[in-house]
């Protein structure tokens, strides 16, 4: 395992870096590295050379020896001048907070469209620093996976400019044709009629066990669990494709609920490029549901970067829920209407409903009810109940509507079936000649 050395700068007094410094130090963590030591600095201005100072530069190089790290790690983006000025300083391979975001992406990405999206976004990344990526690129030797079988470094030694940019040209060509078949079905979903719903949120806030959650009680038919559900696990960026599973509560309109990306404090731009077309069922959705870490101290700036990361994406516009997950894991007092409630006794009062919000645990399986009658609710302007009187010979009526409506009643009457329904107001429009009173 690699030691690694973090070095953070607080630029203008900003409170936040010291959460971001330890964001970097789990991010160190997901890519199987052990953080030796953590150093920073007070800046009012970025040095133009070296980022930090040139007094700070000797003493990270002393502690990096110290400590025996193998890479030094910066907190925020280098230039590649500055990259290619450290690592002849510091005689260490550099990396920089995007370069960790880009090898733990390339680590994570299972299908073949999110491996060519990281992979587009680390070459872009590496074009216009290849004079100070050579250490760097070296010591990730194939663990990536993003560069078909050969490690980034290897790859490196052997393009140069010319061939980078002939391989992006590819690679984007590639990513249209995925790109034209992920529009197939999603204008095949479209067809269908079902909402779109979409999970976002910050990493690590739950999104995965949320989607299992409601697979489990609403999703799956028996037999189908294992190959429904997604992969969920306690880290940073676990799972980077987007899933796409219909979800059917009882007495409840169906609806698709997708697992988006996990965004990140700082999270690189060529990498929000390279995922704007995963990103789109985000974008397309009805309804967003923002899954967050009700747990986390820091549960409001992530709640923030979630949103700006939206924005970002144009998807800003678009009505959404809040989703406060790892509520059982909080003091009763953080609990609106719960405050003085014993511990013990947390858990039996969950969930709480309060507005567009819902406090949870989605790992418990507790206010799945209560997420989906908000969904319901959120969603209810696009319905439209009524009784229809079908004839017998329309049958082919009766099953749309038993698939694709709320059905209350049904009663075979000597005219037709009688159903009473909450219907999508289109299919109201198209059978309204059944319509009773």
């Amino acid at each position: 395992m690699e030691r690694v050395l973090l070095v953070g700068a607080n630029l203008n007094d900003r409170e936040d870096y010291l959460t971001s410094l330890e964001e970097l130090g789990a991010l160190a963590e997901a890519c199987d590295m052990e953080v030796a030591g953590v150093t920073s600095q007070t800046l009012d201005a970025v040095h133009k050379a070296f980022y930090i100072g040139t007094g700070k530069v000797d003493e990270v190089k002393r502690l990096a020896q110290d400590c025996d790290v193998d890479v030094i790690i910066f907190d925020n983006s280098l230039s590649p001048m500055q990259m290619r000025n450290l690592q002849e300083r510091l005689e260490k391979p550099i990396l920089d907070r995007s370069a960790l975001i880009l090898d733990i992406f390339a680590r994570r990405a299972r299908s073949r469209e999110a491996k060519l999206q990281v992979e587009v976004a680390r070459l872009q990344y590496m074009l216009p620093r290849l004079v100070g990526l050579h250490a760097a690129l070296s010591r990730q030797g194939g663990a990536s996976g993003s560069m078909s079988n050969r490690g980034a470094g290897e790859t490196k030694l052997e393009l140069d400019r010319r061939v980078l940019e002939k391989r992006l040209s590819e690679l984007r060509r590639e990513l249209k044709e995925v790109g034209n078949e992920r529009e197939t079905q999603r204008k095949r979903r479209v067809k269908s009629g079902l909402p779109r719903v979409a999970l976002v949120g910050y990493t690590n806030a739950g999104k995965s066990t949320l989607l299992n959650a409601m697979l489990d009680l609403y999703g799956a038919d028996e037999g189908e669990d294992a190959e429904r559900h997604v992969f969920e696990k306690d880290m940073l960026f676990a799972t980077l494709d987007t899933t796409v599973r219909k979800i059917t509560p009882p007495e409840h309109h169906a609806f698709l609920l997708s697992d988006t990306v996990g965004f990140i404090h700082k999270l690189p731009h060529n990498l929000v490029e390279a995922f704007q077309s995963t990103l789109e069922e985000a974008k397309e959705a009805d309804l967003l549901i923002q899954v967050v870490d009700y747990s986390d101290g820091h549960y409001k700036e992530q709640i923030a970067v979630t949103n700006e990361t939206l924005k970002r994406l144009h998807a800003d516009g678009i009505p959404m829920l809040y989703i406060y997950n790892k509520s059982d894991l909080v003091s009763p007092d953080a609990l609106p209407g719960l405050s003085g409630v014993e511990e013990a006794q947390l858990t039996a009062h969950l969930p709480v409903v309060t507005g567009d919000a819902v406090y949870l645990s989605a790992k418990k399986r507790i206010g799945m009810e209560e997420l989906v009658c908000l969904v319901e609710e959120k969603l209810s302007g696009g319905y439209k109940e009524c009784t229809l009187l079908i004839p017998y010979t329309d049958g082919r009526a009766v099953s749309y509507l038993n698939e694709n409506a709320v059905v209350f009643e049904t009663e075979y009457a000597e005219e037709g079936v009688r159903m009473r329904v909450n219907c999508k107001k289109e299919d109201y429009g198209y059978y309204m000649k059944y319509v009773e009173g």
